[in-house]
């Protein structure tokens, strides 16, 4: 299993781990959001457990919980800027679609 971090979006995290050096790192997971079922959650990882799945992404801590792992396996997190506004970008192998807003996702009905 594997998550996949460009460059922008790891010169974006580790800005923000900067301004913030008592996190251990980042917390990647989903919501339950939108139309579609699913949201990317993406944020300083608070707590982590011995269930949680540890990703040394050159040279970032990335945590996900072992209950999200099905779901962002091989998902690759880019950041862009478009204009005035700045995202991470998802793109996720598992996502069988989308809503039409970018906001959700949905995994095939055994998820």
């Amino acid at each position: 299993m594997g998550i996949e971090l460009t460059a922008a979006a790891a010169a974006r995290m580790r800005d923000f781990l900067g301004q913030h050096p008592e996190a251990p790192g980042i917390r990647f997971g989903v919501t339950r959001k939108g139309c579609s079922g699913f949201g990317y959650a993406v944020d300083l990882a608070q707590a982590v457990t011995a269930a949680d799945r540890l990703f040394d992404l050159d040279g970032i801590k990335v945590f996900v919980r072992a209950e999200d792992l099905p779901l962002l396996d091989g998902t690759r997190i880019d950041y862009a800027r478009a204009g005035l506004n700045a995202a991470f970008v998802f793109e996720n192998p598992n996502a069988t679609a989308a809503c039409g807003c970018g906001e959700s996702f949905t995994i095939g009905a055994s998820a």
